[in-house]
């Protein structure tokens, strides 16, 4: 009889056991399809558009947002700084969100406005950003640059993307067109192009006292990634 009662509470424990890590499994594929909270993925863009006056700088990428989770990631904002450089480079501020890389007096540029990243899907997007006043000049050199995006399911701003900027590709400043921004090489003739155009720009830049005015947004580097839960 024992031994009989004892086969029964057995079996029973290992149906329980069976149960419970089916029921576990079921809840876990569910979270993981459903309500897991992704992140935003995106890479190093290709191309930029960029013009640069004593008192304007603005730079425009192409970027392509992925989600890698289900649940949709609302994008509140974004900016572009600058880690290496002085505390005098202030974040250029997203300014418009144009239909196209190649600037040009046809194109539908919409102001900056929130937008949704849906579950698992991506979105190709042109950004442009622009320097709140004329604080700063860029050199013909590369730069270190981070995207940081803010969320609506997060607080503060999120690092999205690090990458080098080819500032020495851009060697007509004062025309807005679209610049390499592969690592290839100038030849010493565009080189000297882009030194002399700089150049004359920052001593404009010097000659020009007046300060200027623009808004200010606060940025710092809490976590890795935009867009990951904890």
């Amino acid at each position: 009889m024992t031994a009989t009662h004892q086969a029964a509470s057995s079996s029973l424990t290992g149906a329980g056991v069976v149960s419970i890590c089916a029921l576990l499994f079921t809840v876990a594929s569910f979270w993981w399809l459903n309500a897991r909270q992704g992140r935003l993925k995106t890479w190093e863009p290709h191309a930029f558009a960029a013009i640069i006056h004593s008192s304007t700088a603005r730079l425009r990428l192409p970027l392509v947002l992925h989600n890698t989770g289900p649940k949709p990631i609302v994008v509140q904002d974004l900016i572009l700084t600058f880690p290496d450089e002085p505390a005098s480079h202030l974040p250029l501020l997203w300014v418009s969100s144009p239909s196209r890389l190649q600037p040009g007096p046809d194109e539908d540029a919409k102001l900056p406005a929130g937008f949704v990243v849906p579950g698992r899907e991506a979105q190709q997007l042109f950004i442009e950003f622009e320097a709140p006043f004329s604080g700063f000049m860029p050199e013909a050199r590369d730069y270190k640059v981070q995207l940081q995006a803010r969320v609506g399911h997060r607080k503060g701003w999120r690092r999205l993307l690090t990458f080098t900027l080819r500032a020495a590709n851009i060697i007509d400043p004062d025309r807005y067109t679209v610049y390499n921004n592969a690592p290839v090489e100038l030849t010493k003739e565009d080189q000297k192009r882009a030194d002399a155009a700089l150049l004359e720009l920052l001593g404009e830049q010097g000659d020009d006292s007046s300060p200027g005015s623009g808004r200010h947004r606060n940025s710092s580097n809490d976590d890795d990634d935009a867009g990951t839960s904890h």
